[in-house]
């Protein structure tokens, strides 16, 4: 499954096959906390099929959703480039089993393969961008924008039409965009009124409509 992260293209079936071996793959069911901020840790993990989300939270409860990951993607790289707590948590969404790797396995597979790293940097400056444009638009964006903004950006193309595949409860919605449930509850029933979207059993279809209240 590794020749599907992108985090590892470019490499022959047989170097593949010894970083898998160098890896520990594991079935988490739904609901469980793989990772918790300000702990110590020190693995990569790669999501092999399932979903993530990545968030931090307040001494009250509260929590702000940071990213939601799926199937290629990875986390926990921060540890392997310095010895600092994590800065998030994380935690599956759905049933999802993840390929682990430890900081001398990775220093090890950098070493035989220079060209991981360079994936590895853009991916990172990847990050960077998102979270600047999460940043910009907490600062310059209404509750109604930055949730038509919130998903477009995790609408994936199906056939013709834009859909988000997750299906997002209201208030892991609000946790993304800062807001309250009550709030996203009325914008998101406002957005499937003016023909912006449509809801069918939690999956929501994106009309092209959308991008012009963000």
């Amino acid at each position: 499954m590794l020749e599907n992260v992108p985090l590892f293209s470019g490499l022959r079936k047989q170097e593949l096959v010894t970083i898998d071996q160098h890896t520990v793959a594991k079935t988490f069911p739904a609901h469980t906390t793989i990772l918790r901020e300000k702990e110590k840790s020190d693995s990569l993990y790669i999501i092999l099929y399932g979903k993530v989300k990545v968030y931090v939270s307040e001494k009250d409860g509260n929590e702000v959703i940071l990213n939601i990951q799926g199937r290629g993607d990875f986390f926990g790289e921060m540890a392997l480039l310095d010895d600092a707590p994590r800065s998030a948590s994380v935690m599956t969404m759905e049933p999802t089993r993840l390929t682990i790797m430890t900081k001398a396995a990775f220093r090890e597979c950098l070493a035989a393969h220079p060209d991981i790293a360079y994936a590895l940097i853009r991916m990172l400056t990847q990050r960077v961008r998102a979270l600047t444009e999460n940043v910009r638009n907490l600062a310059l964006l209404d509750v109604y924008g930055r949730v038509a903004r919130t998903l477009l950006h995790l609408a994936a193309p199906s056939g013709d039409k834009l859909i988000v595949e997750q299906k997002l409860t209201h208030q892991e919605i609000a946790n993304m965009v800062g807001a309250s449930r009550e709030m996203v509850s009325r914008i998101l029933k406002d957005l499937a009124n003016k023909g912006h979207i449509t809801v069918e059993r939690k999956r929501i279809t994106i009309n092209e409509k959308l991008s012009t209240v963000c």
